[in-house]
């Protein structure tokens, strides 16, 4: 097993890691924004009006992508153990 393989075998793995979380992070990352926006606006200064709008997005995000996510990771998964003689050997 060369140096060259594992990069590559760890760049695939960085790369699932960063597709499978980026749609919850984007979401996050939205729903944060636009109540930061409108606590700026109505001068409204509570902290765990935060944490509610984000948490229920983040949730209907990982129903809507949740499916898609599982099969990356299983993909993944299966090309790392149907290969595995290249692993070992």
């Amino acid at each position: 097993m060369s140096s060259e393989f594992i990069i590559s075998l760890a760049e695939n793995g960085v790369w699932v890691v960063l597709l499978v979380a980026g749609p919850l992070l984007l979401v996050a990352l939205g729903l944060g924004l636009l109540v930061s926006i409108f606590q700026a606006t109505t001068q409204i200064q509570e902290q765990t009006l935060a944490f509610i709008p984000k948490i229920v997005g983040v949730l209907v995000a990982l129903v809507i992508f949740g499916p898609w996510m599982l099969s990356q990771i299983t993909d993944f998964a299966y090309n790392i153990f149907h290969h595995l003689h290249r692993y070992i050997g």
